[in-house]
């Protein structure tokens, strides 16, 4: 085997571990329910979705999947309060439900929190981990 050939076969197997090892925020994903009063969320593990479904107050939804208005100034969105409303699990499908109806025409987004191999859905929800450590996916959806 030559070098250029092991170099190719090398770059192979790199590429294909890279590809292999893509993390489940690129399954996650929102849609707008036929009525467009709710959004539907999928894609997100199934354990923390079981463990989050427990909580009997459902507030720690707001800790994985919060949902808010996208403000004029894109730069502000870290700072905007969080749109209320209600979560519910349907199958594997967390459908979220607004107290007040979606504006037509206006821009929301959905910050899907990350959780990795070592840290449990539960350090982010009582609050263990800094803001700093906190790894997100904003998905962005429009009325």
């Amino acid at each position: 085997m030559g070098i250029s050939t092991m170099f190719l076969v090398t770059i192979m197997l790199f590429s294909t571990a890279c590809s292999s090892n893509k993390t489940s925020s690129n399954q996650v994903k929102i849609s707008l329910t036929s009525d467009k009063h709710s959004i539907n969320i999928t894609g997100l593990d199934r354990a923390i979705v079981q463990d989050i479904n427990r909580d009997s107050l459902g507030g720690n939804w707001q800790s994985l999947v919060p949902v808010y208005k996208m403000p004029a100034d894109t730069d502000m969105k870290n700072y905007q309060p969080m749109q209320p409303g209600k979560y519910l699990v349907k199958d594997s499908i967390v459908v979220f439900t607004p107290d007040t109806p979606f504006v037509a025409r206006q821009t929301y987004f959905v910050r899907y929190y990350k959780f990795d191999t070592n840290t449990k859905a539960n350090d982010y929800i009582m609050g263990r981990n800094k803001l700093g450590d906190l790894h997100y996916t904003d998905l962005i959806f429009k009325q």
